[in-house]
């Protein structure tokens, strides 16, 4: 049974948004009238994984932009900036939210001569260019990422980096896919991935319907199943890459490069290009969302720490480049020295 996009649109007055907190146990979509519903969607992990973020910011840009009743360019292009800024609020570690904006924003900078309806209908194409950009660029990751994959792995994947997250077939769940449906015999160990358990209630339940062969483990495992050679490769995804290689993905992630480096274990990171942030020099300077204290003293809604109990709660950590064996990239694999392949890998989509 295919997976359900995670976005989806009829119109240009209403996007659905699959809420992924509720899955799997109920498939159930949002309809958002606006931007700030979109917004809201995202804050509160309706939506998640980096390309998927940056699908719906963009969408919910383009579907806000229609609602602007004006005949005058420039107070459409006023209006359409405030709303720009707004919505690049809406979560600080992803970088692919950032990028969507300004390829929104360069709709209106590369035509100034159109009117408004004119960049309204630009500005929902542009949108829709992005969607189809998710699965070809995903479909490009698995093809580049399929080599390192050996007949016979046991392959440690993170989060969830899948069609949920992308639009896509998935960045490192993408790898995993192509490889799987070129024959090759393999197996996936999932973690579960707390707080919020993408692993066990995302990645699981995809798998799942590709019948790809895998098995559930607790996040505090790794470094038994790594010790005791049950792990032949890592691949997970990424929030954001700085200029030198290290990447901001879901906070566990350093924890596995470390004891992947340790039991002398490949780990890969699996990202579109869009996920590199030339502004940032190094990990260090990647900002890191941290997110409300109930999402690890609760489950499911139910308290389970004690009462006045407070936690800290990053959603993110940064893997440093020495850890990292190869990005993988719509454009080829990065290997070391991380940050001058990068370089060239992003010299070649200009």
């Amino acid at each position: 049974m295919p997976i359900k996009p995670p976005i989806y649109w009829n119109t240009t007055a209403e996007i659905f948004i699959l809420d992924q907190r509720k899955l799997p146990r109920k498939e159930q979509y949002l309809a958002c009238r606006s931007l700030r519903q979109v917004v809201n969607a995202i804050k509160k992990l309706a939506i998640r994984g980096a390309p998927a973020i940056g699908l719906a910011i963009a969408v919910g840009v383009a579907l806000e932009a229609q609602k602007i009743e004006v005949d005058d360019v420039q107070v459409f292009v006023k209006k359409f900036e405030k709303m720009c800024k707004n919505a690049s609020e809406a979560r600080p570690t992803a970088v692919n939210l950032i990028w969507a904006i300004e390829r929104m924003r360069a709709v209106i900078i590369e035509n100034p001569g159109a009117d408004v309806d004119r960049l309204k209908k630009n500005l929902w194409k542009m949108a829709e260019k992005i969607r189809d950009e998710n699965i070809e660029l995903d479909m490009a990751i698995g093809r580049h990422g399929q080599d390192l994959v050996k007949d016979g792995m046991n392959v440690l994947t993170y989060c969830n980096t899948g069609t949920l997250a992308t639009g896509g077939c998935g960045t490192a769940l993408g790898i995993i896919r192509t490889a799987w449906k070129r024959g090759k015999r393999i197996h996936v160990y999932v973690c579960e991935t707390r707080p919020l358990l993408q692993g066990s209630r995302l990645t699981a339940w995809e798998l799942l319907n590709d019948n790809v062969p895998m098995t559930l483990v607790t996040d505090n495992s790794v470094g038994y199943l790594m010790e005791t050679k049950k792990i032949d490769i890592v691949i997970v995804g990424a929030d954001r890459i700085a200029t030198n290689g290290d990447t901001a993905n879901k906070v566990g992630t350093y924890t596995l490069a470390v004891l992947a480096k340790e039991n002398g274990i490949p780990f890969y990171v699996a990202a579109p290009l869009s996920t590199f942030d030339p502004a940032i020099k190094k990990g260090s300077n990647i900002p890191i969302e941290v997110r409300d204290d109930k999402e690890v003293t609760h489950l499911n809604g139910k308290k389970i720490a004690p009462v006045g109990v407070r936690a800290y709660n990053p959603a993110f950590d940064v893997t440093p480049g020495k850890y990292i064996w190869g990005i993988v990239t719509e454009n080829g694999i990065a290997k070391k020295p991380l940050g001058r392949s990068l370089k060239r890998l992003l010299t070649r989509t200009r």
